[in-house]
């Protein structure tokens, strides 16, 4: 793969990441699906577990969405992606990012949680689309009422 090929599969794989949090943040659950296989899995536990509440991995692209829909809809919300490294192996790919996630419920805006978490995603390449595999959320650092992401 020459440079220039390299580059744009590496803008693919983290367009893939920008798919997912723009679909959260746009509430745009068809953008959001966009990014997933049909199989993925998504794992926020070890996020959830240091900001003091459980959740459980889901499996499957309909689930995802279901659930972060159910999860997120009372809060608007904004995602940031940063720091993103990958690494191409055929049609598969990894990738390492930081994502900001800033949670405001719709009801209280005076209120917020904020999230600094590293995202470890494995894509596939599907008919020449990259979708997020598996995604494991981990918490760098958090600011706020974690009572956001409860709904209370």
């Amino acid at each position: 793969m020459t440079d220039l090929q390299t580059a744009a599969e590496n803008s693919a794989v983290i367009d893939t990441l920008h798919r997912f949090a723009a679909g959260i943040d746009l509430k745009d659950s068809a953008l959001l699906a966009s990014a997933f296989t049909a199989a993925a899995v998504s794992d926020f536990r070890p996020a959830a577990a240091k900001a003091g509440f459980e959740y459980p991995v889901l499996e499957g692209r309909d689930s995802i969405v279901g659930a972060l829909y159910a999860a997120l809809g009372q809060l608007d919300t904004t995602h940031s992606v940063s720091n993103a490294r990958v690494t191409l192996d055929g049609d598969n790919a990894r990738l390492d990012a930081l994502v900001e996630a800033q949670h405001v419920p719709q009801s209280d805006p005076s209120r917020h949680y904020l999230m600094k978490n590293r995202y470890d995603v494995e894509l596939v390449r599907e008919e020449g689309v990259w979708l997020i595999q598996r995604v494991t959320v981990d918490n760098v650092w958090r600011s706020g009422d974690p009572a956001v992401l409860a709904g209370t």
